[in-house]
């Protein structure tokens, strides 16, 4: 593919990212999608055959790779796994206010949306979170836990999290997650 094709590719990649993690799968039309992306409509069929689908499976798997890179990028530069949860939930936060709260997580709208009704979504969302749990517990292993506790803990700290994320995006607010991060200390030091 020439240089303009993978371009504008990235594009409609980026442009279906942004407007799908605001308002998720069902409130975004491919239209506005060739428009955030300033691509012309050929170009969405030639780049993604699958349609809306194929893009919003690769617009999700970006995004969770960001986040996973995020998570194991703080995780090498980081004392300790509770550190690495303050830090994560700091770079979160700072993440929703920048975007005025219109971005939280950006698979839990599609996860939410099409776990039950489309297959292949939602196995990017749930490959996505294990990537996510995978990349804490491995750092909590690395500190001592054993492997099972890891993953227990993991998935309870990526479980506060999210629920923190949800919460704090409906309240237009940072407290769910300032509450998230004491309990996630207390769950860690227990």
């Amino acid at each position: 593919m020439a240089v303009k094709g993978d371009e504008t590719r990235a594009r409609l990649i980026d442009a279906a990212r942004t407007l799908i993690e605001a308002r998720g799968y069902f409130g975004v039309g491919l239209n506005e999608v060739l428009e955030a992306g300033k691509a012309p409509r050929g170009s969405l069929y030639h780049h993604f055959p699958g349609g809306k689908d194929q893009l919003t499976a690769e617009a999700l798997a970006a995004s969770g790779q960001e986040i996973d890179s995020l998570i194991r990028a703080l995780a090498v530069s980081v004392p300790d796994t509770r550190t690495l949860i303050e830090a994560v939930l700091d770079a979160l936060a700072d993440r929703m206010e920048k975007a005025d709260y219109a971005k939280g997580c950006p698979i839990a709208t599609v996860a939410l949306e099409v776990a039950a009704t489309n297959d292949s979504l939602q196995k990017v969302c749930a490959d996505a979170y294990d990537s996510w749990q995978r990349a804490l517990a491995d750092r909590l292993v690395a500190d001592g836990h054993p492997h099972d506790q890891a993953e227990d803990l993991a998935c309870s700290v990526l479980a506060l999290i999210e629920g923190a994320l949800v919460l704090a995006r409906a309240q237009r607010s940072r407290t769910p997650i300032e509450r998230a991060r004491r309990s996630a200390i207390i769950l860690l030091d227990a």
